[in-house]
């Protein structure tokens, strides 16, 4: 069903769209964890450190991509928020073109460079050979990545958060059932896994694009509009280029975090990917406020409703700091045993919940600030600013690389633990102000008389 998100109250609209994302991003990383579960119990400590290891690599490729879809559906949201629906078929057609190209050239390149990077992210050499088989397999099925995340945000961009949600509950219950069996049944190890992984993205895929022809007209093109749109090219790459630099800038930021955790070994390795999984986990509000609101705003921006995007935001921003405060007291209260689902009976949790209790205890304290960032950034690019979000990744990355570095120069765990919060810290701060910036301009543009106060 799609939803015009440019009349009512916009904290309700908000809510009612950003609980079916919640949903589908919890189960998406329920089979995330999943894998990791499965792994550390039936493969061992050794193979779950190995796919842990790599989940920075992993966030890096995936996310670079999926920032450019998301990017390249901002367009997607605004014709459909201005009612011109040949413009929404037009940026449908668009979008598939430059992700064919994007797919293209992230599997060849990522596959070429593996190997070397996780050698320069001091991957130690007990876990190497699982954490290369598995992010390699990862890396062959970034078409199937791509084409989900491309498939979702198109109907996202129309209003429609419901059906992904069903898409991906549906592939989550698969991914469990092919974990199972590739790495219980088969023995195929972190392999298999990432085999999961693929094939259940790759059926996610398929599912939404058979709903979408069946189901929505507006965005199935007619074959006479099957071109290439430069002049939508340019409005797309403006917005999706700095998007995927952005989780590339991030990305590159956890990577350098990772390579500093790795120095402390497999055990703290292990520890900090449970309580990193259990994080991903309970701070998903964040990425579904974050969708949300590149889809309001979006659709705002194109039916030039300047007073609503302001409302929308300081509503959300209200809602996610209140979601923060939840999240943080959850994630300390439930942290050893959520952590326990990922390791065998038996398994010596005494020597990995130091770096766990550490890394989480820092973390959590800074969950206000890290929600705020998805608010910011996403209004930011809902506008079609792409630029100033993309140097909030840049404040994350300089954060990040002091902190990393003093901590593989000092050994000092701790330092290793404040890479996140602090780098969430200084993003918040940078893409606050620039929010302000963002939509002075906005309203210089759309309502002059009432380009005020923010």
């Amino acid at each position: 069903m799609q939803s015009d998100m440019t009349k009512g109250d916009p904290l309700s609209i908000i809510i009612r769209f950003t609980i079916p994302l919640f949903i589908g991003n919890v189960f998406q990383q329920l089979y995330n964890m999943c894998d990791t579960i499965i792994v550390g119990r039936f493969v061992g400590q050794n193979a779950l450190a190995a796919v842990g290891s790599t989940g920075t690599v992993m966030f890096l490729i995936l996310g670079f991509c999926s920032g450019l879809t998301c990017g390249f559906t901002v367009l997607t949201s605004q014709r459909f928020g201005a009612g011109d629906t040949k413009g929404v078929k037009k940026s449908v057609v668009n979008s598939i073109i430059l992700s064919i190209v994007l797919t293209v050239i992230m599997t060849v390149g990522s596959l070429a460079v593996m190997k070397p990077l996780l050698r320069l992210m001091n991957t130690p050499e007990e876990i190497f050979a699982d954490a290369y088989s598995y992010i390699s397999v990862i890396c062959m099925g970034i078409a199937a990545s791509v084409a989900y995340n491309l498939l979702s945000a198109f109907l996202r961009a129309v209003g429609n958060s419901k059906m992904p949600l069903v898409i991906l509950v549906f592939s989550a219950v698969l991914n469990v059932i092919l974990d199972l069996v590739l790495i219980i049944v088969f023995r195929m190890g972190t392999m298999g896994a990432a085999l999961a992984t693929d094939l259940s993205q790759g059926i996610s895929s398929v599912l939404c694009l058979g709903y979408i022809l069946k189901k929505v007209p507006d965005l199935t093109p007619e074959r006479e509009l099957w071109k290439y749109y430069p002049d939508a090219t340019s409005k797309q790459l403006r917005v999706g280029i700095p998007m995927a630099l952005q989780f590339g800038i991030t990305a590159s930021g956890t990577m350098i975090m990772q390579a500093a955790i790795n120095l402390y070994g497999a055990t703290a390795v292990a520890g900090f990917t449970a309580a990193s999984k259990v994080q991903g986990l309970i701070t998903q509000g964040n990425f579904s406020i974050g969708q949300t609101m590149a889809t309001y705003v979006g659709q705002n921006y194109g039916a030039g409703e300047y007073e609503r995007i302001k409302k929308g935001v300081r509503c959300a921003s209200a809602s996610i700091s209140i979601y923060g405060v939840l999240a943080g007291i959850l994630v300390v209260v439930a942290l050893r045993p959520l952590i326990a689902l990922f390791f065998a009976a038996g398994t010596d949790l005494n020597a990995m919940m130091p770096y766990a209790r550490m890394y989480i205890i820092c973390c959590a304290l800074f969950y206000i600030p890290l929600g705020n960032i998805f608010v910011f950034r996403n209004a930011m690019q809902g506008c079609g600013y792409g630029l100033l979000p993309m140097l909030g990744g840049v404040a994350e990355l300089v954060c990040r690389l002091v902190l990393a570095v003093a901590s593989m120069i000092s050994m000092n765990f701790l330092l290793a633990s404040l890479c996140d919060p602090i780098a969430w810290l200084g993003a918040c701060i940078f893409t606050g102000l620039s929010y302000r910036y963002v939509i002075r301009k906005v309203g210089e543009l759309l309502r002059p008389e009432k380009a005020g106060a923010v």
